[in-house]
């Protein structure tokens, strides 16, 4: 096992034949206050984070996923681990055969480049923001976890913050419960089993506009939420229009029903991706609200993207690689998809011509790479993380 933020293609398979993950039980406090419930060094830079992972395993040496300052203490089936068990990557664990519950209490970092649990400040208002970037294996910053897409878990997550917060996960929460400090605690119903990297939390003074999607398996949650500076620019009524007919086409030509039970869209500051389609909370680059007028082809690029992340929902979330070799085909399904949707919502209701703008545009672009010196095989052999990024 190397001693490394880096996770090699070969130590996932051996992990992955080893270690049959269960369930990962996370509360995150959001206070700015440790353990003892005294204020952290750096309440602003700092959080606790509380991981239980159940699996079982195989006899034999692994470890469990953690970039943490420090790991306060951790506990493998009620025997407490040693300090140096940890080395600020990877905690090592000595498996017997058999069902297993490691539970971690670790002081974690914010992030201000966009991986982990990214931190934002509105300088025109002074709200805080907080949201997570996961993909590839960046759930580790907030939590102990398998951080591979092979090893499956189910999400129950437990948040603390202030009261007058909006907190939002993959499921949806019940009414949070405030404490006696100003607080309030948010506890979200477990997923269906799915990968570190698609898990999210979302927290802040967000604006929210709340709406319901007709699912053919019912109504489903569906709110549309920027920061509070970005509210005139939540144009509502098309974002709503576009999610629900992409929701129409998909489920009629995939045949199968949305897998989750909520899809919140949430529109976010110095987002380092374009979208992100964590399940059932999909996070996306709030350039995607214009301030000022736009053209045509800017709003169909903006209706492309979310319905290229929805697409996600079925083929990369409900269905997922077995490691980042075919990240390549989770993108390119979902690609096709998004301009398949909107050539289908076109004939159905009028508008955007998809397939010239994905001639003219992507078609042409792929045959300029592709002409490139530095032009490589579609499928790469992605042997690391490192090789990914």
């Amino acid at each position: 096992m190397t001693n490394s933020v880096n996770i090699t293609r070969d130590e996932a398979q051996q992990r992955s034949r080893l270690i049959t993950s269960h369930a990962c039980r996370v509360t995150v406090d959001l206070t700015g206050r440790g353990v003892d419930d005294e204020p952290l060094a750096d309440p602003t830079g700092t959080f606790i984070s509380t991981s239980t992972v159940q699996f079982a395993s195989e006899e034999g040496r692994s470890w469990l996923d953690l970039i943490a300052d420090e790991v306060i203490d951790a506990w493998l089936d009620g025997v407490q681990l040693p300090k140096d068990a940890h080395d600020g990557y990877r905690l090592a664990l000595d498996l017997s055969s058999g069902e297993h519950q490691l539970t971690v209490i670790a002081l974690c970092r914010y992030s201000r480049t966009g991986e982990g649990l990214h931190r934002f400040v509105d300088p025109v208002d002074d709200k805080v923001y907080l949201y997570t970037q996961f993909e590839t294996a960046d759930a580790r910053r907030m939590y102990g976890c398998f951080d591979q897409p092979d090893l499956k878990a189910t999400f129950e997550l437990t948040v603390k913050a202030p009261e007058n917060w909006k907190v939002y996960s993959n499921t949806r929460a019940g009414d949070s419960v405030p404490q006696s400090d100003g607080f309030a605690v948010w506890h979200f119903e477990p997923t269906p089993p799915i990968s570190s990297y698609i898990t999210a939390l979302v927290a802040g003074e967000f604006h929210v506009h709340p709406g319901h999607i007709t699912s053919i398996k019912g109504p489903i949650p569906a709110d549309l939420v920027c920061r509070e500076s970005m509210a005139p620019y939540l144009e509502t009524e098309q974002l709503a229009t576009t999610t629900q007919r992409g929701f129409e086409v998909y489920e009629q030509a995939f045949g199968r029903a949305y897998p989750f039970d909520s899809y919140d869209q949430l529109f976010l500051p110095e987002y380092n991706a374009g979208a992100m389609e964590n399940a059932g909370c999909v996070t996306f680059r709030d350039d995607y609200l214009f301030r000022s007028k736009v053209t045509a082809d800017d709003y169909a690029r903006r209706d492309n993207t979310i319905l290229h992340e929805l697409a996600h929902m079925w083929f990369g979330d409900l269905v997922t690689m077995k490691w980042w070799d075919d990240l390549w085909l989770n993108e390119s399904f979902a690609e096709w998809s998004a301009y398949y949707c909107q050539n289908e919502i076109t004939h159905r209701y009028g508008g955007h011509d998809s397939w010239t703008t994905f001639a003219n545009m992507r078609k042409l672009w792929a045959y300029r790479v592709d002409q490139a010196p530095g032009t490589h095989p579609i499928a790469a052999d992605m042997i690391d993380l490192e090789t990914v990024d």
